[in-house]
């Protein structure tokens, strides 16, 4: 085999630097804001670089349990502060939702089965399994990242767009019903899912973007 076939087949795993391990690499100039929107977007790009590239299934399986690898926390500090319609701010909200989903599997479904009648054309471009369990929105966030490296990322980012709008509209559901006797829940459901609707517009602006070229 080649040195380019064995490049190929074994991928190296792409590098993470959060400003926390910039700075103990290189001291506090490390720091400097325009470095740390430079180095959240370059391993943002990376990132998907690499999986795309790549063709390994077993590579992508790793990439999709990045959290379980890196910790919640480290990608935030790549990402979390970027603009949400950026490559950055596109993976941090795929991550999260996963992460959310993975801690909360029964709440979820849950928003997910009551919102299905507000949002029946978004049920359908996110492509949730019936009836909607636990282990099927379990199923779709993985899908969705998956595709973010194997598949088309614009309809990975339309199905992760349309599965938010999706739980927003049950979640907004569920306040309203429990409201009566818990106003501060159902308050803070609302809020939540008036988010939720925020994030998946943001993510189908970046599918846009994505198509255009212009997502960075």
């Amino acid at each position: 085999m080649t040195e380019a076939g064995e490049q190929r087949a074994n991928p190296r795993r792409p590098a993470f630097f959060t400003p926390l391990s910039m700075d103990s690499r290189g001291g506090p100039e490390s720091l400097d804001p325009a470095r740390v929107t430079e180095v959240a977007h370059e391993t943002a790009a990376v990132i998907v670089k690499t999986g795309r590239a790549a063709h390994d299934p077993a590579l992508t399986a790793k990439l999709v349990a990045l959290v379980e690898d890196l910790g919640l926390s480290t990608l935030a500090e790549l990402w979390a502060d970027r603009p949400a319609r950026s490559l950055p701010g596109a993976l941090w909200r795929l991550y999260a939702l996963r992460e959310w989903v993975c801690r909360d599997a029964v709440g979820a479904s849950a928003d997910y089965a009551a919102g299905i009648r507000f949002a029946d054309v978004p049920h359908v471009v996110a492509g949730v399994a019936d009836p909607p369990g636990p282990a099927e929105v379990q199923e779709l966030t993985d899908a969705i990242l998956t595709g973010v490296f194997e598949g088309d990322l614009a309809i990975a980012l339309e199905r992760a767009s349309s599965f938010c709008r999706v739980v927003a509209a049950g979640r907004a559901q569920r306040a309203n019903d429990a409201e009566p006797h818990d106003p501060l829940w159902g308050s803070a459901q609302t809020r939540r899912a008036a988010s939720l609707l925020t994030t998946g517009d943001d993510l189908e602006a970046c599918a846009r973007l994505w198509r255009q070229g212009d997502l960075v």
